[in-house]
């Protein structure tokens, strides 16, 4: 295969498994290689985790806020709307809002919250231990990371499934299967993305009206310099945590889970030792980060590897490719528990690094830690189904069969 016949917006391909040969073959021989598009607007791709360390580090010339982070080009009424989500945003107006909801996004929050986040654990491996098999991505990775951020942001029960439901339109945008049903919006991004606004709306004014001890509440109190944030902005924040802090957990969640399942070995490793959860965690994330890729657009002509870039060309950062450098990590295809150092890049670096890093550390590692305890002889009952996508690296289905067991409170 000719380098210009590899094709990264083949959507069949990402749906049988992340092309890690084509990206080997890029680190080697064109590692800011010139992609073709059929709509007439070719991009640039990253594949080497030094160019993208130092890509994410310069937002000046690599922006973020101009065309949005995304690979495919925005329809141009929607960009004011995608330029109000953090993710969209360059500094100095990134760092004013990302320093607003650090106040109230704290460590100690993250901190506090473990006890109950173990108790959703055990809740959630009770509701289907007693069965013997179940769809590890609906039943097992799903659960805990939406209800850790809507119990954070104090979204009611009755109301979480819905939460799911729109996030998961929203990051499945290019597959018909998260599509169908939706005869009024089509499946179309930027509707559930103003479902998901106006449900903030209302989770603001019952924060407003009713405060308590959540995080909405703390967010809409929050000053930085005498500013607080906006109701766009909190309705902006709410939208990312629902996406970044949930879709991206229950990814990570499942594909570790199969990887773990695919490689025996690493799985027993960590039943003889459980402290290894840890670095477990930090293997899974770089070996199958949740997120293929974001986007930057130089803000000027520019240089990468002596490769001329011009202003308004689009750059894409390839993260399952940078986690793989040869240059960066011994072995890099293989899954290694035990890995030291490790140097992933799949929360990103620089200025957006992910806000919830802490968090899904925590959640990983919890989860991991109840999952394996629970359920240490799961194994696959059919080959997963992967989502058709070149955005999301995730498993839509995966049906699994185990022991049963007791659940928490009959244990002995």
């Amino acid at each position: 295969m000719a380098l210009d016949d590899i094709d990264l917006l083949d959507l069949d391909t990402f749906e049988k498994g992340t092309p890690h040969a084509w990206f080997t073959r890029l680190r080697k021989e064109d590692p800011v290689h010139r992609h073709e598009d059929p709509a007439g607007n070719p991009f640039w791709c990253i594949t080497k985790h030094e160019d993208l360390k130092s890509i994410s580090k310069n937002p000046g010339l690599f922006s973020s806020e101009r065309m949005g982070t995304l690979l495919r080009d925005p329809e141009p009424e929607s960009l004011g709307a995608l330029r109000a989500i953090m993710l969209n945003m360059d500094p100095p107006r990134h760092r004013q809002y990302r320093a607003l909801i650090n106040k109230a996004f704290t460590p100690r929050m993250v901190t506090e919250l473990m006890p109950r986040v173990r108790v959703m654990v055990d809740r959630i491996v009770d509701n289907v231990i007693e069965k013997g098999e179940c769809d590890f991505v609906e039943d097992l990775a799903a659960p805990l990371p939406m209800e850790v951020i809507c119990e954070m942001m104090g979204v009611p029960e009755e109301d979480r499934r819905a939460i799911y439901e729109i996030g998961n339109r929203m990051v499945g945008f290019d597959d018909p299967e998260l599509q169908k049903d939706q005869p009024i919006l089509d499946g179309d991004y930027e509707n559930a993305s103003a479902e998901m606004f106006m449900y903030a709306t209302k989770l603001a004014e019952k924060a407003r009206s009713h405060p308590s001890d959540d995080l909405a509440t703390a967010l809409l109190h929050a000053e930085v310099d005498g500013e607080r944030l906006s109701d766009f902005d909190f309705n902006s924040f709410f939208l990312i945590l629902a996406i970044a802090g949930n879709e991206t957990t229950r990814t990570v969640t499942s594909n570790g889970m199969l990887n773990l399942i695919r490689h025996p070995d690493q799985r027993q490793a960590i039943l003889d030792d459980m402290s290894l959860i840890p670095s477990a965690v930090e293997e899974i994330l770089r070996f199958d980060p949740a997120v293929h890729n974001f986007r930057r657009t130089a803000t000027a002509d520019t240089e990468i590897r002596g490769v001329e870039i011009k202003e308004d060309d689009r750059i894409i950062l390839w993260y399952p490719s940078v986690n793989r450098d040869e240059d960066v990590f011994e072995n890099p295809q293989k899954f290694d528990v035990r890995r030291q150092p490790n140097d992933h890049l799949s929360f990103g670096i620089g200025e957006h690094y992910c806000l919830g890093a802490n968090l899904a550390r925590m959640e990983l590692r919890l989860i991991f830690e109840g999952l394996l305890k629970r359920l240490p002889d799961l194994e696959l009952a059919a080959e997963p189904r992967r989502l058709h996508s070149n955005f999301i690296n995730g498993v839509k289905e995966m049906r699994v069969t185990f022991t049963p067991g007791a659940r928490a409170g009959e244990r002995h």
